[in-house]
């Protein structure tokens, strides 16, 4: 709840105390505290590049094993091949997992990056989240996109969170970019509290705006290190918001028809990561999060077997909607996790973390879909050739979105630096 505490509760003349005479509802953006709000450092955008383009990333946290999903290697010995066979999808020479057949007669609309090669070797999903290893202290992608952008009335920067296996950092960190550009968390009573107070008008909420504008003069006077420009723009963004009811529809999925809902099942997530995108967020973030998770040092089969069924049918849908409702032209899609998988399978029939080499599906956006980019090598153990980085893949979806991943920003120390380090996209996708 935003609050301009005072001290004493005496009333103004419209009967609304003074203590609370800018309590607006519970502006939930990304769970800013007071404390938060004065440490904001929003600036202006470095360029206006809006587009219609949009992603939606879903991260399946653990490390999903590639040789059991995108990278099958039949032909490998016993002890690395696993249990799963391929099948045929509807694109010649690209097969995947058999528990993935619903995905198989939609392979012309994603590709595959095999070959990735990940910095990180544990559950730290900073990396593909901003594209730096944590200790960088970069900004993360959405954030950096919410930067570039600029924003309106409508959150740019959306994240469902599930990210990670529960680290108490959140690794969606704007960094030096300013806590304007945290994502929007819609979790907990962030969506119900986008509205205003009973009884609080528009009129009486365009009041308490003027008089908090004459309040924050007499701070900026005093103010030597311009946070209070940051209070302004979250200020402007959340009173935006509330004008506006395109976030509520948005979040409403009971606007769907009931054929749609049910398509999704328990996957609500998804359902309401493509309203959102439909509504005009340039950024969602998803975490895939399912019990027993996708961390498989032990029981891996046992645990694909439950898991790639249920995401089969999650994709499934959400590609085919996402196609009967033109999006698929602006929309990516981006999932993956924090690596791959060992080749050699454990005692306990089970995948070891594997940095070496790990796969991602993407699609829409433009993107060139309907093939494989990249390959490994007989066990799936490292790339042939050069391999993918995670920076890479972020630089594509960067260039799908209009930000030029040359920009530099300037850090907490006054350095600039640079989006990506790796600024080079997978060319076969654009």
């Amino acid at each position: 709840m935003l609050n301009i505490w005072g001290k004493k509760q005496t009333s103004c003349c419209d009967g609304i105390s003074r203590r609370n005479f800018l309590r607006i509802g519970t502006l939930g953006l990304a769970g800013l505290t007071m404390g938060d709000l004065f440490r904001l450092r929003a600036e202006q955008p470095a360029a206006n590049q809006r587009s219609g383009k949009a992603v939606l990333v879903i991260y399946l946290p653990g490390g999903p094993p590639h040789q059991d999903t995108y990278d099958l290697k039949p032909n490998a010995p016993r002890e690395v091949r696993g249990e799963f066979q391929p099948i045929h999808t509807n694109v010649a020479g690209m097969d995947i997992c058999e528990l993935l057949p619903q995905q198989a007669k939609l392979a012309d609309q994603f590709a595959i990056v095999r070959g990735i090669k990940f910095a990180n070797d544990n559950h730290n999903v900073d990396e593909v989240v901003t594209g730096f290893r944590p200790d960088a202290h970069r900004p993360a992608f959405g954030s950096v996109v919410s930067r570039v952008r600029g924003q309106d009335s409508f959150p740019p920067y959306v994240s469902f969170g599930g990210l990670d296996l529960g680290s108490p950092v959140n690794p969606e960190n704007p960094q030096y970019l300013g806590s304007a550009h945290r994502p929007f968390s819609p979790s907990g009573p962030g969506v119900r509290n986008l509205g205003l107070c009973p009884g609080v008008s528009l009129e009486r909420l365009e009041d308490r705006r003027q008089l908090l504008s004459a309040f924050d003069q007499l701070d900026r006077d005093l103010d030597r290190s311009s946070t209070m420009s940051g209070m302004d723009a979250f200020n402007s963004r959340a009173l935006d918001i509330l004008r506006s009811s395109r976030a509520k529809e948005a979040f409403d999925i009971s606007r769907e028809p009931d054929r749609v809902r049910q398509s999704y099942g328990a996957n609500t997530q998804l359902l309401l990561a493509r309203r959102l995108l439909e509504a005009g967020v340039s950024v969602v973030t998803v975490g895939f999060t399912r019990s027993p998770g996708w961390d498989t040092h032990q029981n891996n089969f046992a645990t694909m077997r439950k898991l790639l069924p249920e995401l089969d049918a999650a994709l499934a849908t959400l590609l085919t909607d996402m196609r009967d409702r033109g999006l698929s032209s602006d929309v990516s899609v981006l999932v993956w996790g924090e690596f791959g998988r060992s080749p050699l399978i454990s005692p306990e029939a089970g995948r070891d973390h594997w940095p070496e080499a790990g796969c991602a599906m993407l699609a829409g956006g433009g993107l060139r879909t309907g093939q494989v980019v990249g390959a490994t090598d007989s066990q799936g153990g490292r790339a042939k050739g050069k391999p993918y980085s995670v920076q890479n893949v972020l630089s594509t979806l960067y260039r799908v979105l209009g930000v030029d991943p040359e920009l530099k920003f300037n850090d907490h120390a006054g350095r600039p630096q640079y989006v990506l380090d790796e600024r080079e996209p997978i060319e076969a996708l654009l």
